[in-house]
């Protein structure tokens, strides 16, 4: 059984994920798949610091902007998510 690969950018705000995980997508032929709990939500792009699509450079981004704010979504949701992007895309 082959295990797919993947790396995970994690840290404090403001330290440069962002544009990290885009030279490492440039680099690799990635995509970018947000874990940011608020950047799920449509509209709520100033108060979560979401990447603007002009920013994105050309690389897809997944789960952004996926919600309305109303709208729930928990952890297992988001796992099911994460699973079927990395499948779908072979991430």
């Amino acid at each position: 059984m082959t295990k797919e690969k993947l790396l995970v950018i994690i840290g404090p705000t403001a330290v440069g994920k962002t544009e990290l995980s885009i030279e490492v997508a440039k680099n690799y032929n990635g995509e970018i798949i947000s874990g940011d709990s608020m950047q799920i939500y449509k509209g709520m792009d100033i108060g979560t610091a979401k990447i603007k699509e002009e920013e994105m450079q050309g690389i897809p981004h997944h789960l952004i902007d996926i919600r309305d704010p109303s709208e729930s979504f928990s952890v297992a949701e988001f796992q099911k998510e994460v699973r079927t992007k990395i499948k779908r895309n072979n991430l």
